[in-house]
């Protein structure tokens, strides 16, 4: 049968699809989005001759043996405890960042009688095996294809039969039935769909590396992250030596954990004790900063917030890194009309230290004492740390796990943590740890600066 050609327009952000364009999506809203695909449509069967028969739930088995360790126990930790076999992982991240690094390491620490199998679509064979000679990669089972024929791909994997399958990266793989080029939505969508075919039916592991738009998305539909099993965020500055691995959607696991790593010349090398080597080379003395601790899954981790605050004019400056906008915008409304300081005329800068995005709220107290250190220039000490959610009335609410939390900030040797009063703390933090509780923000500076 005769080919049939199908023009539609599909949202880059949501990935619905209309057949008429027009400037902003139906769905989502999202303004000059809507990008045309053409799809080709054959007389062929879309199922296979061999048809499963539908099981019963409860005569379904799950042995001991699905999930498995990366050898890598940051990533682990992320995928809720190891990879799991026939699952499909969609790992993004900016261009130079380590995603590449990252899955070429894996090769090399994964479990023994794991067979490999890496597609480089962006570099060539000697490339490869010259990146894996630095990183020091040597494995008698991991087998390299400088490919980006997807058929070729699907023959490979036949033929050789891997336990785990890299693809970097999927931007650069196409289907020759396909009609378009390589890198466009209707190219990833249907060679994730196939992959995701090949790794349900011969349960392989499959890594797909996936570059981010401008925007910090993947590129690519929205549909491609519901197609996947892990959306999997590979974060930091190209020039900083901390990244942070996080998950954006996990069928196996949490979606809170977080992965530490450090870049080095010789690899990627994970951060055990991730508190410690974000308060690393902290100033002493040094007005507008304080420390938090926030919880990333079930991991508590130290954060420092430093402040910038300078006299400004009618139209003062706000700038934020690492802490939502628009939170930190609140939060100086709030100091200034609850907590006697005027830094509504000041130009404000907010940043946390290595990289890390906070969205707990018991990072509101530090924030705050973070500025009003740098508005009055009288540094809070070293030993300091506080804990608490600001609401707009000024006052310094209660946050979960505050025992753990504070377990933590005592096991590095901080002796001050200023805490909510309605917070319900173990006796045993007062030994090691001197609490100090505060009803709202006007009362903690009062305490901390004497204003």
């Amino acid at each position: 049968m005769a080919s049939k050609n199908k023009t539609v327009f599909c949202c880059s952000e949501c990935g619905n699809e209309t057949i008429k364009w027009s400037g902003k999506c139906p769905a989502c809203g999202a303004w000059n989005s809507l990008v045309e695909i053409r799809e080709t449509k054959t007389g062929e069967k879309r199922y296979s001759d061999s048809v499963s028969d539908a099981r019963a739930l409860d005569e379904l088995e799950i042995s001991d043996e699905i999930r498995y360790q990366t050898g890598i126990p940051e990533f682990d930790r992320v995928l809720g405890g190891g990879a799991v076999k026939g699952s499909l992982i969609l790992v993004g991240g900016a261009p130079g960042v380590g995603k590449s690094t990252l899955l070429l390491q894996l090769c090399r620490s994964c479990e023994e009688n794991k067979r490999i199998l890496y597609v480089s679509g962006e570099e060539s064979g000697n490339q490869l095996k010259m990146r894996a000679q630095r990183l020091a990669v040597s494995n008698k089972d991991l087998y390299v294809l400088a490919e980006t024929d997807l058929a070729r791909i699907s023959d490979s994997i036949k033929n050789l039969k891997p336990d785990i399958v890299i693809i970097d990266s999927i931007q650069t793989v196409y289907d020759a039935d396909v009609e378009s080029t390589p890198g466009s939505i209707s190219q990833i969508r249907e060679c994730t769909m196939k992959l995701m075919r090949i790794s349900k039916e011969k349960e392989i592991t499959v890594f797909i590396v996936g570059h981010i738009n401008k925007d910090g998305n993947i590129a690519g539909p929205k549909i491609l992250e519901h197609m996947v099993d892990c959306v999997l965020y590979f974060e930091g500055e190209k020039n900083a030596n901390f990244r942070i691995l996080r998950a954006a959607k996990n069928r196996f696991g949490s979606t809170n954990e977080i992965g530490v790593f450090e870049m080095t010349d010789k690899g990627l090398i994970c951060i055990d004790n991730p508190s410690a080597a974000l308060l690393e080379g902290r100033p002493e003395n040094s007005p507008g900063t304080c420390v938090t601790c926030v919880i990333e899954g079930t991991r508590p981790i130290l954060a420092e917030i430093q402040a910038l605050v300078s006299p400004g004019n009618y139209n003062p400056s706000r700038r934020s890194n690492g802490i939502d906008y628009n939170r930190a915008a609140m939060l100086l409304a709030v100091l200034d009309k609850r907590g006697g300081v005027p830094v509504s005329n000041c130009d404000a800068y907010i940043n946390v230290i290595g990289g890390l995005d906070l969205d707990d709220p018991a990072a509101d107290l530090a924030t705050v004492l973070a500025i009003s250190s740098s508005f009055y220039d009288i540094p809070l000490g070293k030993d300091l740390s506080a804990i608490g959610e600001v609401g707009l009335s000024g006052e310094v609410r209660n946050v979960s796990a505050i025992n753990q939390r504070l377990s933590e900030i005592a096991r590095l040797g901080f002796n001050r943590c200023i805490v909510p009063s309605s917070a319900s703390v173990d006796k045993i933090h007062g030994k090691d740890l001197e609490l100090i509780f505060v009803r709202d923000i006007k009362e903690a500076v009062q305490i901390v600066m004497g204003k």
